[in-house]
């Protein structure tokens, strides 16, 4: 774990008054008591907010529709760990020892979830001005280029495909569920059976585990 949070800051484009807050950012649930869940609770909400706002300023010919679907890729856990990843979250991450052991500082969820408790923390620690313009500037790209993605969700791009093929619908099976009720770990596999492919995936319910095994299974095809 690098414990330089001035190197972070740095690569985040803001510099904290609290830096207990940035710490509190930083640790999972695994570590005990103080740790991000409340922080990302709000840093939730100031990302969807700030990207609505964002989508309806940028683009007044789109409907309410296009614009949801927008925003829904933009916040989701997937674009969140991406971020988190090129922002390098992952080496300052605070993780008791079974995460740590097993990985914990790549997992998808847990950076998401340590992306949206640090907009929660810079909210905290200046206002929501200043986690707009940090959020934007780590959004740019994907904001500049957002009406060339395909607003389908991985299963339906995949039925499509094989649909074209004249293939068999995929079909997803629950492998297992994990964790307490209030914070479940879905495992699924997605089986194509004309290609002889599975491709298992994980995630916080059901729908987006079988989300992800679909875009696995998107990405493994056209590796192919």
């Amino acid at each position: 774990m690098n414990t330089n949070l001035d190197s972070l800051s740095k690569k985040l484009g803001y510099t904290f008054n609290q830096t207990s807050l940035l710490k509190t950012a930083l640790s999972h649930r695994s570590i005990g008591k103080n740790n991000n869940e409340r922080l990302e609770f709000l840093g939730d909400s100031v990302i969807g907010y700030v990207m609505a706002e964002e989508l309806y300023l940028r683009f007044s010919d789109e409907n309410e529709g296009n614009l949801s679907r927008y925003r829904s890729l933009l916040v989701k856990g997937d674009t969140l760990a991406s971020i988190a990843r090129q922002l390098g979250v992952g080496e300052y991450l605070r993780l008791g020892g079974g995460e740590l052991k097993s990985g914990g500082f790549r997992r998808a969820s847990i950076l998401a979830d340590a992306m949206e408790a640090i907009i929660g923390a810079i909210t905290l620690d200046s206002n929501i001005d200043e986690a707009r313009a940090c959020i934007l500037s780590w959004y740019k790209e994907r904001l500049d280029n957002i009406k060339s993605l395909d607003l389908k969700d991985p299963k339906t791009r995949l039925q499509e495909q094989l649909q074209a093929k004249k293939f068999e619908l995929p079909k997803y099976t629950v492998v297992s569920v994990n964790g307490k009720e209030h914070a479940q770990i879905f495992q699924v596999d997605c089986h194509v059976k004309e290609l002889k492919l599975n491709i298992t995936a994980e995630g916080s319910s059901r729908r987006a585990a079988e989300q992800k095994s679909a875009e696995l299974m998107l990405e493994k095809i056209q590796f192919e």
